[in-house]
């Protein structure tokens, strides 16, 4: 008798714990995106690079793009193939540093200089293209993070996703791990298909 009331409080304490892993990733007050942590812990999704090497020394966005996405969405993301409600993707921006390495010449990456990112939220962005916001959190000279950030006017960011972007004013195009998880299921944690273009 003991052990089944046992059981029963252990089953109880579980049911009224919050799940923490559905809450949002984010929290945003007055307007103001506070700066998300622990996003290195979430899926790395690729990272892209426009570097002034190749660009006529002119390159919009010279540096590395981390990208990654919040456990959460991604689930629903390889479930569905759609962003969710609630979707946060964060873009860590790292210089271009050295161009040679042991195994050849590149495009290597240097410092951290910068964060970003970008959340899908009715709630928040009922007006927004695709109800789409887009934050930095980088100082202007790219040395510090201010801890809370405010959205960018709709023209900074949408007309250039709302034009080239792939999936719902994302750049799936340039993610691998997007492109192939896109509502595959169980075969988007990788290792799963003998075929390397699953997915795609």
């Amino acid at each position: 008798m003991r052990t089944v009331l046992v059981a029963l409080a252990a089953i109880t304490a579980i049911a009224i714990i919050p799940d923490v892993a559905q809450a949002d990733a984010y929290e945003i007050k007055e307007g103001k995106l506070e700066r998300p942590t622990g996003y290195r812990e979430w899926v790395y999704v690729g990272t892209p690079v426009t570097p002034n090497d190749m660009n006529d020394g002119k390159a919009a966005f010279p540096e590395h793009h981390n990208v990654y996405i919040d456990p959460k969405s991604w689930k629903h993301w390889k479930k569905t193939g759609e962003f969710r409600e609630g979707t946060i993707l964060i873009k860590e921006l790292v210089s271009v540093g050295s161009k040679a390495a042991v195994s050849g010449n590149g495009y290597f990456q240097g410092e951290f200089i910068g964060l970003e990112a970008t959340i899908k939220s009715k709630k928040h962005f009922p007006d927004e293209p695709g109800n789409w916001g887009y934050y930095s959190f980088s100082t202007p000279d790219h040395k510090k993070l201010t801890p809370t950030a405010t959205a960018f006017p709709t023209e900074s960011c949408n007309s250039c996703h709302a034009a080239a972007a792939a999936d719902d004013f994302v750049f799936t195009q340039y993610y691998p791990v997007l492109r192939g998880g896109k509502a595959t299921g169980k075969d988007a944690v990788g290792g799963t298909s003998d075929s390397l273009t699953a997915g795609k």
